[in-house]
């Protein structure tokens, strides 16, 4: 005597997540920024730098000197955290840090010649990386991504507005 079961058969899985997850545009934009988050830590993991090192040099190389309070700003760094990463680039010789004269309490960081030459190297490991995760996109298609990435980040963070006004 044969049991016969009313469940329909299981069918396998497809890999992956959920098609809920798929179409979700949040999601994808979380998935995708960890992906690319990953392939630039592992891309600087030979020169002993991080993509906290890369973000502080390349913004003491637009402003000559930075207080430590207005990099942690500027980069949405806890300013705890900051003081570590600081530590390592100056014992790198890359950054120098001396106490403002015209108030004690704050630390003023500037750009060491060493730095610069740094911040060459990790712009370049940096574009290698992003001319690699952007490949199946065609200049235009990264261009309006670019343009639409700037325009969320904006909205949601105005240290991210343009001082141009567009």
């Amino acid at each position: 005597m044969s049991v016969q079961s009313s469940q329909p058969p299981i069918k396998p899985r497809r890999p992956g997540p959920p098609k809920a997850l798929l179409t979700s545009g949040s999601h994808l934009l979380k998935k995708v920024g960890h992906m690319a988050k990953e392939r630039l830590i592992s891309a600087l993991e030979g020169t002993g730098l991080s993509s906290y090192h890369y973000a502080i040099l390349s913004l003491l190389n637009e402003e000559s000197c930075e207080t430590q309070g207005m990099i942690a700003d500027a980069l949405g760094l806890d300013r705890s955290h900051l003081v570590g990463v600081l530590d390592e680039l100056e014992e790198q010789g890359l950054v120098q840090r001396r106490r403002d004269q015209n108030d004690r309490r704050r630390q003023l960081v500037r750009l060491t010649p060493a730095g610069k030459e740094a911040l060459k190297g990790l712009r370049t490991i940096a574009k290698r990386v992003d001319d690699e995760f952007f490949e199946p996109l065609d200049a235009a298609e990264r261009e309006t991504l670019k343009e639409l990435l700037a325009r969320l980040a904006a909205h949601h963070d105005a240290g991210y507005r343009s001082t141009s006004g567009s």
